[in-house]
């Protein structure tokens, strides 16, 4: 049976009807233009050539993928009028190390030409956010310009999850694998995860704890990088994780909710001094 996902703080049954509506619009889209058509234009070099989300995240210091999203369910909208262009330029100004742009249509208000827009507007590398369940939305991302793509354990099988990591990765995309227990870890790195995003989101209450993170810390192998997502606002936080030996931070909300999106990220970024990328080498700490 397959599982769902909790990505985007909504009841479990919105988020049963969004992959549901996922699952509609791609047939839709499939008609329109086919698997064939698509995966040629894609492997015909399309979306230029790809900037390494892993290689932004494992410089020294600790990094922030700021994420863009107009709306969630739960939340309505974050930023009335919100430009992605504006943005996007603000994060990098901010000194973001990524970009993360979220592309569902019904339930966010995102779309694949906000990955377009994303890629022209800045230099930062783009991390496609979506519910991705199915090889077409990989093609569709590589053509559209993203540099990696998010993979949800509790939307996939353990055996679709490895599948779509390996054509991801044989696409030239970095794959964020997110999980949120130690049981859709183990599925993550059987199926050979390198690049792991926690979710802090308890599924059965909906509560965040970013402790989720040091405790599944424990069981990642020092190889794999590490990202912890939701529930990230404070510059402590961002200290207390950086000197753990995570990654990265995905921030989206706080940011989006800010008045001046670019200052707010430096503010986040304060407790751990300096640039991205300025800060010393750090091994992982589970103290």
């Amino acid at each position: 049976m397959r599982r769902h996902f909790d990505e985007t703080d909504c009841p479990m049954s919105v988020l049963d009807e969004i992959l549901a509506s996922t699952r509609r619009e791609l047939e839709e889209r499939k008609r329109v233009r086919s698997e064939t058509e698509l995966r040629e234009s894609a492997l015909g070099g399309g979306g230029g050539a790809r900037r390494s989300l892993h290689a932004a995240l494992n410089r020294p210091g600790i990094g922030v993928i700021a994420e863009f999203k107009r709306r969630s369910p739960s939340a309505g909208a974050l930023r009335e009028g919100a430009e992605l262009v504006q943005i996007a330029r603000a994060y990098e100004r901010g000194g973001a190390s990524a970009l993360s742009v979220l592309t569902e249509g019904p339930h966010f208000g995102g779309s694949l030409e906000d990955l377009r827009s994303a890629r022209a507007a800045c230099g930062l590398p783009l991390l496609r956010k979506d519910f991705i369940v199915d090889p077409y939305q990989l093609y569709e991302a590589l053509l559209a310009g993203a540099d990696a793509v998010l993979l949800i354990v509790a939307a996939l099988s353990g055996g679709e999850l490895e599948v779509m990591r390996r054509l991801a990765c044989d696409l030239g995309l970095d794959v964020l694998i997110e999980v949120h227990d130690s049981a859709e870890l183990g599925v993550a790195l059987e199926a050979g995860a390198d690049l792991i995003g926690v979710n802090n989101r308890d599924l059965r209450d909906f509560s965040v704890d970013v402790e989720r993170t040091f405790e599944l810390l424990t069981a990642i192998p020092e190889h794999v990088t590490v990202v912890s997502e939701s529930g990230i606002a404070e510059p402590e936080q961002l200290a207390r994780l950086n000197d753990a030996g995570v990654a990265g931070v995905l921030v989206g909300e706080s940011l989006m909710r800010a008045p001046v999106p670019e200052e707010a990220l430096r503010a986040l970024k304060g407790a751990v001094g300096g640039a991205i990328g300025d800060g010393p080498d750090r091994p992982r700490s589970f103290s």
